[in-house]
């Protein structure tokens, strides 16, 4: 498999704090990777750092092969890369299938002449996007709510709805902040058939995660920071015994039942 994200000695420093210390990673496509660390490892700085809502203190990003280290936001998505955030960033004024189309919307949007002089062509490009955005909800099975409100929506559901905003994007790279964040046995159930939707489309599923059943029972491979630094990287299993790993964040408990 190729390698779709890497950085390389990623760092970002808030004054005299070091947030993300030289940190090195590789995301091949189709491949399951979890972040994990305790709180205040750095984990959502790394986070904002992919996905350019920060920019670094040192260090490279590169995106297929591409160097992206300060593209913003919106450049990384025309690239394919998508991402979902723990506190939701759903428009609530808006219907469920709105919202997915707001993801499938091209970056630089619609010009104002195409609105005035060529009608005909923004409403074909608007039917496309509602085609893309109808078959994201379709295919993780939102159909039925595709015309209600998002605030009407249980908490789990509406975590879908963002990753179906990401799938209507045409997202190759999907970054997941915490996502089974606050859900309930039930939601979270969902949310894993979600995330084998998008192992088995081939994408590329970075995962920041506290739940270690989910992490462990998930992933491909996962990368362990701590205070910024990545001090293990490997299968579950290689992760699970590693000592350093115990120490700064399992525990020896935690990493029996995890």
């Amino acid at each position: 498999m190729s390698t779709v994200l890497q950085t390389r000695g990623l760092t970002k420093a808030f004054g005299g704090l070091t947030a993300v210390n030289a940190v090195s990673l590789a995301v091949k496509a189709g491949e399951a990777f979890a972040v994990i660390g305790p709180n205040g490892a750095g984990k959502s700085t790394l986070l904002n750092l992919l996905s350019g809502l920060t920019p670094p203190t040192a260090g490279e990003i590169f995106l297929n092969g591409a160097a992206v280290t300060r593209a913003p936001a919106h450049a990384l998505r025309g690239l394919g890369l998508a991402r979902t955030f723990q506190n939701g960033r759903l428009f609530h004024r808006l219907s469920v299938l709105e919202n997915v189309m707001t993801g499938a919307c091209p970056g630089e949007g619609a010009r104002l002449i195409e609105l005035l002089l060529r009608r005909g062509t923004y409403e074909r490009r608007m039917r496309a996007l509602r085609d893309r955005a109808e078959a994201a909800l379709d295919e993780l099975g939102l159909g039925a709510v595709r015309n209600a409100a998002v605030t009407e929506l249980p908490f789990g559901v509406q975590r879908n709805v963002e990753i179906a905003r990401a799938l209507a994007a045409e997202a190759r790279i999907v970054l997941l902040d915490e996502p089974a964040a606050g859900l309930n046995s039930g939601e979270r159930v969902a949310l894993v058939k979600t995330l084998d939707r998008l192992k088995a489309r081939g994408l590329a599923v970075v995962l920041i995660e506290h739940d270690m059943g989910l992490v462990m029972a998930w992933s491909d491979r996962i990368a362990v920071l701590n205070f910024g630094e990545k001090i293990a990287e490997g299968t579950p299993a290689e992760v699970r015994a590693d000592t350093r790993v115990i120490e700064a964040y399992l525990g020896g408990e935690g990493a029996a039942h995890a």
